[in-house]
């Protein structure tokens, strides 16, 4: 049996296994342990599980995860979200759907310090659907805004997702951020285009709610969310203008967050504590999984797995953009079925030196990565932020928010083509930086 038989039957083993529920870290590091021991031999897989583990995590890179997602739990104790919604809702509740409009814009906000497009939804649903159920919006269109602004957590910077495909690629984790920031913006704009053109062709959707906010009001509503915004600023446009690296810049987030949280008085022991354990949580989640990547990309490598489909695909006769769309169509297919996470795990280590070996810039491919990723956390039947919501919202089918989210999943697919059309989009701030 030659070696590339043996890396898809690899593959193939480690899906099942994740079908049965063992963990996704736990899953690639036993098919990439016993897979390297099969080809090799099992001395030199005792060797490699004895050192793969500390190379895996022993990376000052690796320092910018802990350190974000504790800036995305201290901004989630602290209220922020309740803040950001109550700032959107000023200025655009009088527009029809405007509550929904406002729900996207606060997700956004929030996506910003918090990197999670889990966390995202659900608070959102704790502050913004109660709201929109007041003033009768239906509930596809109030759960479906909800949980497409969700997913905008792992494309605005920081995200985590990047984060990942940073380190299993060995791209710069800097301009991978600055990369989702103009895609980031864009998607957003799409999707409050969306609940526009909805409920302008079924104003039952949403019904109007009140009158236009005064000037003074909207200016209030900047109080409480200028400092998000700065901090924001500040980390990006740190990284952008090469005053610290990235792991600088997740140090000054979650400083800057902390600071902003014991300036208005927000943070008590107790929720200081849930902040720092739920960040030890998903640190050590995290973890384990890139654990079990390294090991299961060692596996492949040796198979010489991505190399034979790289080298399949060149030789097949389709063009680059042909190639590049039918990866996007699987990404979607799967991004029914899968989690995010294991997706991106399972299919970059094989999938990229394709993408390279075509000539797409790394960068490139990321935030079309993240974008399908995000198709995949609202999409049927599997869609994490839908489940998210269900479990929050017992009282709304899941069918009707699955309805909800069909037109944002095409707002999707068109910035997915716009992509393809003007790379630029993701590439102009990383090629700009200093």
């Amino acid at each position: 049996m030659d070696n590339t038989t043996i890396g898809v039957i690899g593959f193939f083993v480690m899906l099942l296994l994740m079908f049965f529920g063992v963990p996704i870290g736990v899953a690639m590091g036993i098919v990439g342990f016993i897979g390297f021991a099969v080809v090799n031999s099992w001395d030199s897989a005792l060797n490699l599980i004895g050192l793969a583990p500390y190379s895996a995590v022993a990376n000052y890179v690796l320092s910018v995860v802990p350190l974000f997602v504790l800036m995305g739990h201290l901004a989630n104790e602290t209220g922020v979200g309740r803040e950001l919604y109550a700032a959107s809702q000023t200025w655009l509740r009088h527009r029809r759907g405007g509550l929904a409009m406002a729900t996207v814009m606060a997700c956004a906000g929030f996506a910003a310090i918090s990197g999670s497009s889990l966390a995202t939804a659900a608070t959102m649903t704790t502050v913004a659907l109660p709201e929109m159920r007041k003033f009768g919006y239906d509930p596809r269109l109030a759960t479906g805004s909800i949980a497409a602004g969700g997913t905008l957590g792992i494309l605005i910077p920081p995200s985590i997702i990047f984060l990942i495909y940073g380190f299993i690629t060995e791209t710069s984790i800097g301009k991978l951020f600055l990369a989702g920031v103009l895609p980031g913006i864009l998607l957003t704009i799409l999707f409050v285009l969306t609940i526009a053109v909805t409920t302008l062709r079924d104003p039952t959707l949403a019904p109007r709610t009140e009158a236009k906010a005064s000037f003074a009001e909207r200016a209030r509503a900047f109080r409480d969310v200028w400092a998000v915004a700065m901090l924001f600023t500040l980390v990006i446009g740190g990284m952008y203008g090469g005053v610290f690296t990235a792991t600088e810049a997740a140090g000054i987030g979650a400083f800057g967050t902390l600071i902003l949280a014991l300036a208005r008085r927000r943070l008590t022991w107790q929720a200081l504590l849930r902040a720092l354990m739920s960040t030890v949580e998903t640190t050590a989640i995290i973890t384990v999984i890139l654990i079990g990547a390294v090991i299961l990309g060692y596996f492949l490598a040796v198979t010489q797995l991505p190399m034979s489909l790289a080298t399949a695909l060149a030789n097949s006769g389709l063009s680059p953009a042909a190639i590049m769309l039918l990866i996007i169509a699987a990404y979607l297919i799967m991004g029914a079925f899968m989690d995010e996470l294991a997706m991106i795990l399972l299919t970059v280590p094989i999938l990229f030196p394709v993408c390279v070996a075509l000539g797409y810039d790394p960068i490139w491919f990321g935030v079309v990565i993240v974008v399908v990723c995000q198709a995949g956390m609202i999409a049927p039947p599997v869609g994490l932020n839908v489940f998210v919501i269900s479990g929050m919202v017992r009282d709304v089918p899941m069918e009707q928010i699955y309805r909800g989210i069909l037109p944002f999943l095409a707002a999707m697919v068109l910035l997915l083509g716009i992509l393809m059309l003007i790379p630029d989009l993701a590439l102009y701030l990383p090629r700009t930086m200093k």
